[in-house]
């Protein structure tokens, strides 16, 4: 439920619509997928369903009617509930990673350049996110990013010790 809770979040500083949502969201995020209209209006209607969001306002101005929402009581009860719990550890998405390498090993593929093709994939994505990070002005988006930066490079980290591993045992294939 967290972009519901994230939606939840931007309401808190004031009611908004959909694209406003959508694009605020993708604003304090630009390390991660931008959010489809649809996922935000999907989660509109669960959050006003559950009574934690409610209709401020709609209005037609010469294009789509647009409907602005609000936070309701039982939301912001919500989302301080959301951001008082911690967060369990992992799995992060490089499971698939961990995953992929070690059935790429044990299936013979060729260990030193698979693992080489890895990190340069790695290396490139770290570079686009220092770039990014650059660019972007709003501290909270900095902050999404360097967590990426972090978990990049820890599995470049991870795919060091691999390759290590990988030649001791003696795999070159």
């Amino acid at each position: 439920m967290s972009i519901s809770h994230v939606l939840l979040g931007v309401l808190a500083e004031g009611p908004a619509h959909g694209y406003d949502l959508k694009r605020e969201h993708d604003a304090r995020f630009p390390a991660a997928k931008p959010l489809a209209f649809g996922q935000v209006y999907a989660s509109l209607a669960r959050l006003e369903r559950d009574g934690l969001v409610e209709v401020a306002e709609t209005r037609v101005d010469g294009g789509p009617e647009r409907t602005t929402y609000a936070l309701t009581a039982a939301g912001e009860q919500s989302l301080r509930t959301w951001l008082a719990q911690t967060e369990t550890p992992g799995p992060y998405p490089a499971d698939d990673l961990v995953r992929k390498t070690v059935t790429a090993l044990r299936l013979g593929v060729d260990a030193p350049g698979f693992l080489r093709a890895q990190r340069e994939v790695h290396l490139a994505r770290m570079r686009e996110l220092v770039v990014e990070q650059r660019r972007s002005t709003a501290f909270e988006a900095r902050i999404a990013v360097d967590h990426l930066i972090s978990h990049l490079d820890a599995d470049l980290r991870w795919l060091e010790t691999a390759a290590v591993r990988a030649a001791e045992e003696g795999v070159t294939r």
